[in-house]
């Protein structure tokens, strides 16, 4: 039974003196007892002059909080610490030693404690490699969406530009959502949101059943991984899809178009069904057009994507280089056009729009129409045909209107002033997309009716007859306005969505016949019949009309002879200033 004892003994003792961990033994003030080979050699590098006799003055330098842990703990046995990293000194360590240790403390009894010392280098850095590829993986993540972000299209796209010519080239199509801003605005960021999840989820389980090489999950594909087909998400309401190994741009049209008529279906979100087409740009080839950098690529097919908005929407635009030189001119014109707004380069010209009488009589100071000029100090007076659209494209055009319309009541109000019974009695503003957004541009109008003194009555409001039969959040916009007392009228009537069987659905007062139809009132018995339709039309409904884009006096006789309320157009007056146009008043109606 001794020898039995002394073998176990000897085998606990070479068990302790090979064993691949470092083992010390203590008393509780951390001198050491005993400690094995693995032990000595871990701790050395930590050791000072006074050698390994006390553990607790070799960590001293590195872990002193070890000793308070020891003294503090006041169970007769447990774990006091457990791996606790220790990073080593390089400048006193050999080459392939050790970076960082572990060291875990035990309390065996009352009076002895034992110490674990392990090499936890190449644990550590499969942490660190663990934590630098979720970092890497986040930072090409839409959070939102959980498709691949800009970041990620940009590496890919990278390394699908740099390979070898083998016969295949890619294209980038690159999707923007029409009227998305106003969604958001009406049905609230989260709903906003939940559509952005839903538009990826349905982009994503259309390459899969196109079957481009994109699988369920795809969202969370790795640029490195081989596939160099994408889904992502590069900002907003921003997608892109990258398409390599195509052979025809075919490919990459048919791509686009069963896109578009997917994205053009109503979404449900949140229980209701949402409409949200889409404007795709195509890019197509590798560096082809002088595109040779991944941003370059973005860019140019992001260009093609507005220039399909230009177009309508809902629809695709290959990208050709000419595009790119009308990209530019439209970002010098937004330039531009920020500073003339900071800079009161905007002023407002007045067209006046006359009073057709019965008896023949012209009523000169039935209305006037405010319109947006812009003087730039270099260029002279821009056209609106030249920065109405870039305004819009750049969301200024809420900030143009707002300014319009407090400049055209002011000035009314001077007119009533000035000119008394002889005043415009009407004074119209058209009216933008963008205004009709804002949650709060009601109570806006309402604050500049206040502010000015100006009855809502004298104020007409003109939106064109697309944005009017747009949707119900445009209409209920539309009926607050009309709540206020103000008239509405519908402009350039002929060029939209409406016909004369829906007018009684539109809440206006007001309808301004298009020029398209005017020009030709008195030479063409077809847009005779179609303007005496329209009159009736809106007659029945309570309606006044418009003639716009008179010119000539046989045109006049024309609109008149079809009983036109009013007429307006370069044959009573251009736009004038309000100077002018004041003068032009009192030398009609004196």
């Amino acid at each position: 039974m001794q020898v039995e004892n002394i073998d176990a003994y000897e085998a606990l003792v070479q068990f302790l003196y090979r064993a691949p961990i470092g083992l010390v033994q203590t008393d509780l003030a951390g001198a050491v007892d005993m400690l094995n080979p693995m032990a000595s050699s871990l701790l050395m590098p930590l050791a000072t002059d006074a050698g390994l006799d006390n553990l607790f003055a070799v960590l001293d330098a590195v872990a002193p909080q070890v000793k308070g842990l020891a003294d503090s703990f006041g169970e007769p046995s447990g774990v006091v610490c457990e791996a606790l990293r220790v990073p080593l000194d390089q400048a006193h360590t050999a080459p392939g030693a050790p970076q960082v240790l572990s060291i875990s403390l035990m309390k065996l009894d009352p009076q002895r404690l034992m110490a674990v010392s392990t090499d936890a280098t190449l644990e550590m850095q499969r942490e660190q490699e663990t934590l630098r590829r979720r970092l890497r993986s986040a930072a090409r993540t839409d959070a939102l969406t959980r498709l691949p972000n800009r970041a990620a299209v940009r590496e890919q796209l990278e390394t699908v530009l740099k390979r070898p010519e083998n016969g295949t080239v890619f294209a980038l199509l690159f999707l923007n959502f029409d009227r998305f801003r106003q969604i958001n605005d009406t049905l609230g960021q989260a709903l906003g949101d939940q559509l952005l999840v839903t538009l990826a989820d349905e982009l994503l389980a259309a390459m899969a059943e196109r079957g481009w090489g994109m699988l369920p999950g795809a969202r969370r594909i790795d640029a490195a991984a081989g596939s160099s087909h994408l889904v992502a998400r590069v900002g907003g309401d921003e997608f892109v899809v990258l398409l390599d190994g195509l052979r025809h741009l075919d490919e990459a049209e048919r791509a686009a178009l069963r896109l578009v008529d997917l994205l053009s279906r109503p979404h449900m979100v949140a229980g209701r069904e949402v409409a949200c087409r889409a404007s795709v740009g195509v890019f197509w080839g590798a560096g082809a057009d002088g595109a040779a950098d991944a941003d370059a690529v973005m860019r140019d097919a992001s260009i093609a994507m507005v220039e399909a908005k230009r177009g309508g929407g809902a629809r695709h635009v290959v990208f050709e280089a000419a595009m790119r030189e009308r990209a530019a001119r439209r970002a010098d014109i937004e330039a531009q056009l920020r500073t003339a707004l900071a800079e009161d380069q905007l002023f407002v010209v007045y067209q006046p729009v006359v009073g057709l009488n019965p008896d023949g009589s012209t009523d000169h100071a039935a209305g006037v129409e405010a319109l947006v000029r812009w003087q730039h100090p270099v260029r002279g007076l821009v056209p609106p045909f030249d920065f109405i659209g870039v305004a819009e494209e750049c969301g200024l055009i809420d900030q143009i209107g707002d300014f319009v319309l407090l400049r055209a009541c002011t000035d009314f109000m001077r007119w009533q002033a000035e000119l008394g019974a002889n005043a415009p009695r009407l004074i119209a503003v058209n009216l933008s997309r963008a205004q009709l957004a804002q949650p709060d541009w009601t109570a806006k109008v309402s604050a500049i009716l206040a502010q000015t003194g100006m009855a809502a009555s004298s104020l007409q409001l003109e939106v064109t007859e697309s944005l009017a039969a747009q949707d119900e959040q445009t209409q209920l916009r539309l009926h607050e306005l009309k709540a206020l007392g103000i008239k509405l009228a519908l402009d350039d009537f002929g060029t939209g969505y409406s016909s004369l069987s829906s007018l009684h659905l539109l809440p206006v007062d007001t309808v301004k016949i298009d020029r398209s139809f005017v020009c030709k009132a008195d030479t063409s018995h077809h847009h005779q019949v179609l303007i005496e339709a329209t009159v009736k039309v809106a007659s029945s409904l309570g309606m006044n009309t418009v003639a716009e884009g008179i010119e000539t006096e046989a045109q006049a006789l024309a609109v008149r002879a079809q009983h036109c309320a009013k007429g307006q157009g370069y044959f009573y007056s251009r736009p004038l200033p309000t100077d002018a146009l004041v003068a032009w008043l009192r030398e009609r109606t004196a």
